[in-house]
């Protein structure tokens, strides 16, 4: 493997398509996934390919008459088998060289590489992501798996400890066990390969649960590690209901660990039952969660205007509001209100909206039926709660879009204001004074990410310190974590604070071992 991979850090560019080769390649990738539209995946268990008579359909967001492919269900007794099949490879795995796991790793970043532009075409129709949003995705995979085989390197050693006169101490850390993913749709290939890749080369086994929206793209991610030479068991890729197979496998006394990113109600529901030990349960499990964000741009009256309007534009609307990191609260200082509103409802009216396929769309459709009925009737509170001053109106008749929508005057105990709505809705908040900014910055529940837009030096200092967010950012927007850059993970009911792509987040999946010897 190259020394750049092994030594060297360096996030994936992101592509770009300005460049008429890189646009003809990305149109050629389309064409590619394409023709493989409708091809059946089936679980992966042991290394086995097992197909079920029980599938999970994915559809293409945009085109509801687009089947992407036919995903093989899993039910209890595959997961009970996937179990078993887990704990034999654990049993060998965890005492695997460090660095030939890391080094898996960092083949399967040389394949993803290779395969940019198709895993990005399927984010594209898959999950809907505009060409931007894919490119950055898979960039971030790629990015998680070196960051992390390179983490997993520098680890191997565990720590140093003092020793005194006669003794010799050591500090090491070990794998947990078995470990359950379940990632969500929203970065269905970075965060599903971000939390799978760290569990793997901590040296654990997992069983993958991916969304049931998004199943083929991480149908075609296991085929990668495979390829990379990942032996079989260490990651089982068991598809299904969450109420039948999730629920089995966080109660499972066997289950180590569970890794989960999604919403605050299922993170919760996973932290209540893996609280609970079942006979023949011998450790108590570690949960890592990431569950969601009410996150607030906050725009002081001495900011650059134009720039704030951008970053809460970008960051309430990229994805279609369907990050947990998206700002969908302006809170502005009074002074500046009026301005930075009308500055941000006609720069939100140039965003284009339609089939993510064209290069030149902003916005394309919520994932599913369901998000687009939450979103809409978010959206009928809002004109309750607040001014409706642009978008408003949602078209499911061929995908689910939805246009991005701003409501102006809103109260900061709203609903919209309080509620994670995890769709293209913004609600502008008008604050007396910069003590009143934070004050209503960190009135939710939430705690994930948060940005000022401020020249006062003593407004930043005030920030640092009072702003109570896992990511806090200056001058820009408050998505788009970069890995290595700004480790992601927030506080409250945002979650564990687990810090994704952070200096710390390989060793959740491990634990320590303190070793003295008599000399």
């Amino acid at each position: 493997m190259t020394t750049t991979l092994k030594e060297k850090y360096k996030h994936e560019p992101f592509t770009d398509f300005t460049i008429e080769g890189n646009k003809h390649a990305f149109n050629k990738a389309l064409n590619v996934v394409q023709s493989e539209m409708g091809k059946g995946y089936p679980l992966i268990i042991g290394g086995e390919s097992i197909t079920t008579d029980e599938q999970i359909l994915s559809i293409n967001p945009g085109n509801k008459d687009e089947v992407i492919g036919s995903v093989s269900k899993a039910n209890k007794e595959l997961a009970k088998k996937a179990m078993q099949a887990a704990l034999v490879a654990f049993d060998t795995w965890k005492n695997e060289d460090p660095e030939v796991r890391a080094n898996i790793l960092f083949c399967a970043a040389e394949l993803l590489r290779e395969r940019k532009h198709e895993f990005s075409a399927y984010l594209v129709k898959e999950a809907g992501k505009p060409w931007k949003e894919a490119d950055a995705d898979t960039a971030e995979a790629i990015d998680f798996l070196i960051f992390y085989g390179r983490q997993m390197m520098q680890l191997k050693e565990g720590a140093p400890v003092e020793s005194r006169e006669g003794e010799a101490n050591s500090f090491n850390y070990i794998p947990l066990g078995v470990g359950i993913i379940i990632s969500p749709f929203n970065f269905p290939l970075a965060i599903m390969a971000g939390t799978a890749a760290a569990a793997i080369v901590a040296g654990n086994a997992i069983l993958l649960k991916p969304s049931n929206n998004t199943p083929v793209i991480a149908a075609k991610f296991v085929e990668i590690l495979q390829e990379a030479g990942l032996p079989e068991g260490v990651i089982n890729y068991i598809p299904g209901s969450g109420a039948e197979v999730g629920d089995y496998l966080v109660d499972h006394p066997k289950t180590r660990f569970v890794s989960f990113t999604g919403s605050r109600e299922v993170g919760c529901r996973i932290y209540e039952r893996a609280a609970k030990v079942h006979p023949g349960q011998i450790w108590l499990k570690r949960v890592i969660a990431e569950m969601g964000g009410k996150d607030t741009v906050v725009v002081d009256k001495d900011a650059d205007l134009d720039l704030a309007a951008s970053s809460i534009v970008y960051s309430a609307f990229g994805f279609s509001g369907q990050k947990c990191s998206a700002g969908s609260r302006a809170v502005v200082h009074q002074d500046v209100y009026d301005e930075v509103l009308e500055k941000a409802v006609a720069l939100t009216n140039t965003l284009s909206i339609g089939n993510p396929e064209d290069m030149n769309t902003y916005m394309g459709p919520v994932i599913d039926q369901a998000s687009f009925n939450k979103i809409t009737k978010y959206i009928e509170i809002g004109k309750e709660e607040g001014k409706l001053v642009t978008g408003g109106e949602g078209d499911d008749s061929k995908g689910y879009f939805i246009q991005p929508t701003i409501f102006a005057d809103v109260n900061e105990k709203a609903r919209i204001m309080q509620e994670e709505i995890f769709g293209p809705v913004l609600a502008f908040c008008k604050a007396h004074d910069f003590d009143h900014m934070m004050e209503i910055a960190n009135n939710t529940d939430y705690g994930l990410t948060g940005a000022l837009l401020s020249n006062n030096p003593d407004h930043i200092k005030r920030a640092k310190e009072e702003f109570h967010v896992g990511n806090l950012y200056f001058n820009r927007g408050c998505t788009g974590a970069i890995v290595g850059y700004q480790p992601f993970g927030g506080f409250n009911m945002s979650g564990t604070d687990s810090k994704a792509g952070g200096p710390d987040y390989l060793m959740l999946h491990m634990q320590a071992k303190t070793i003295s010897e008599t000399v």
